[in-house]
C-alpha cells in the first residue's frame, strides 16, 4: 500500500479550501449564500495595469521563461515604492526578491533557514499558514499570545520567559490579521532589538498596510531592522491583484540570497506580462489608494451594523481589509459561523482558524459590494436575544 509523507500527518487542508467546497454546494443547491469570509478583492485593478499586460504580449520575450529573480523594471519599481511610501532604502539588486504572491514567500523563507527541530514564533491569532508551513518543514511551533487588552501586541517580558535557545525565527504581521491591529514605530523597535538580542530572523508580512490606514509602516523602516528582518508584501489587496500572484520579500542581503536558492528550485519565473502589470500598479499616486478606502470606508459602516445586530463588539480604529469581531460570551466561534451559515446562509469567518486567542471571535471580510451587505443586515432579525436574532 501506497502511503503519503509522514509531513502530511501534521497538516490539514487549508480551512477555506475546505469551507468553500461547502459554500459552493449551498450555491448549487440554489441557496443564496453571502461570502464574507475571506479576503478576496472584489474590485477591479486601476485600468491602467491592466492596459500594461495587454501591451506586453506583443513583447519579443513576453512568453520566454523570465529571471528568477524578476525584471529589474520590476525591482526598481519594488524599490521606489518603500522609498515613497516607507521611507526605507533598498537595493533592488541584492535586497528585493518578487515572489509570486507573498504566501509563496513563507514556504520559501522556512525551507531557507529552518531545521529539523528548529523553533518558530508564530502569534496566537496570527494567519494559520505559519504554523503548517512550520510543520510541513518539520521545525517547532511556539505560540505567543496576542490578547485584546494589551492592543494585540507581544508581551515582552513573557516572551523573554520563554527558553529561546532553538528559536531561530519569529513570524509578525502589522497591520495584524486578523485583528486589525495598527502596530507602531515603537512595536517594530522593539521586536528588532528583541531579534537582535536573541539571534532570530524576524520576519514581519506586511500585505495590509495601505487598507483603511492612513499611516503605512515598515519594520525596515527601523535602524538597523536589516540585520535581522524581512519583510513580505504583496499587491493583492494594495491593488486588487490577488488572482495574479505577485509579491515580494524585501530586506537583508544575505537572507534573499539564501531564499533565492530555494525559489530558483522550485520555479522557472514570473510571467512577464504580470511583472509589467506590477510596475504600473506600483507607481500608482495616492488618489488612488483614496479612492479605493473610500469604497472600504462605506462597506465597513456596513459591516459594524451588521455585527452590531450580531450582538457583536468591535474597534472601530481597526485597519486593513477585515473587521474583526468579538461574541458574547459563551458563544464559540465555529459553532457560531455554522449557524449563520446553515439558517441565513452568511458565510463569516470563525476567529479559532486563528489560533486559540480568537475562539470568541469571529472576522468578516470587506470584499462583498454593498447591496450584499446590506442584504446580509436584512437577514438577521434585530433582538435582544441573540438565540432568537438567528
Amino acid at each position: 500500500m501506497i502511503t503519503t509523507a509522514n509531513r502530511l500527518q501534521t497538516v490539514q487542508e487549508y480551512y477555506f479550501s475546505r469551507k468553500l467546497k461547502e459554500v459552493a454546494q449551498m450555491v448549487q443547491e440554489g441557496k443564496p449564500v453571502i461570502n464574507l469570509g475571506i479576503g478576496s478583492p472584489d474590485l477591479a485593478p486601476d485600468a491602467s495595469i491592466v492596459d500594461a499586460i495587454v501591451e506586453s504580449m506583443t513583447h519579443e520575450k513576453a512568453h520566454q521563461y523570465q529571471s528568477y529573480q524578476g525584471l529589474l523594471e520590476l525591482r526598481q519599481g519594488m524599490k521606489n515604492f518603500y522609498e515613497k511610501w516607507y521611507g526605507v532604502t533598498l537595493n533592488p539588486a541584492t535586497e528585493i526578491l518578487p515572489l509570486m504572491g507573498s504566501k509563496e514567500g513563507i514556504m520559501h523563507i522556512s525551507m531557507a533557514f529552518l531545521n529539523a527541530g528548529d523553533e518558530v514564533l508564530i502569534p496566537n491569532p496570527g494567519y494559520p499558514t505559519y504554523a503548517s508551513v512550520t510543520n510541513l518543514v518539520e521545525g517547532k511551533a511556539v505560540f505567543y499570545d496576542l490578547l485584546q487588552d494589551k492592543n494585540w501586541e507581544p508581551d515582552f517580558e513573557a516572551l523573554e520567559k520563554l527558553d529561546l535557545s532553538k528559536v531561530k525565527l519569529m513570524w509578525v504581521g502589522y497591520p495584524h490579521m486578523p485583528t486589525g491591529a495598527k502596530g507602531t514605530k515603537s512595536l517594530f523597535e522593539k521586536l528588532v532589538a528583541f531579534a537582535k538580542k536573541h539571534h532570530i530572523i524576524l520576519v514581519n508580512d506586511n500585505p495590509y498596510s495601505f487598507v483603511l490606514n492612513d499611516n503605512p509602516q515598515s519594520i525596515l523602516s527601523v535602524s538597523g531592522a536589516k540585520e535581522v528582518c524581512l519583510e513580505l508584501n504583496s499587491l493583492s489587496k494594495t491593488f486588487n491583484m490577488a488572482g495574479w500572484r505577485i509579491g515580494m520579500v524585501c530586506g537583508n542581503e544575505k537572507f534573499i540570497e539564501a531564499i533565492l536558492k530555494v525559489k530558483s528550485n522550485m520555479d522557472s519565473g514570473m510571467f512577464y506580462g504580470i511583472q509589467k502589470g506590477a510596475v504600473k500598479a506600483l507607481d500608482l499616486p495616492k488618489e488612488w489608494f483614496n479612492n479605493l478606502n473610500k469604497v472600504y470606508e462605506n462597506r465597513r459602516k456596513l459591516v459594524f451594523k451588521l455585527a452590531d445586530k450580531l450582538g457583536c463588539t468591535y474597534d472601530k480604529k481597526s485597519v486593513g481589509l477585515f473587521v474583526w469581531a468579538k461574541l458574547p460570551d459563551g458563544y464559540d466561534s465555529e459553532d457560531f459561523i455554522d449557524k449563520v451559515l446553515q439558517d441565513k446562509h452568511i458565510f463569516i469567518t470563525p476567529g479559532v482558524i486563528f489560533g486559540s486567542n480568537g475562539a470568541n471571535y469571529i472576522r468578516f471580510s470587506l470584499c462583498s459590494n454593498e447591496s450584499q451587505l446590506e442584504e446580509a443586515i436584512n437577514r438577521i432579525k434585530l433582538s435582544l436575544d441573540l438565540k432568537v436574532a438567528l
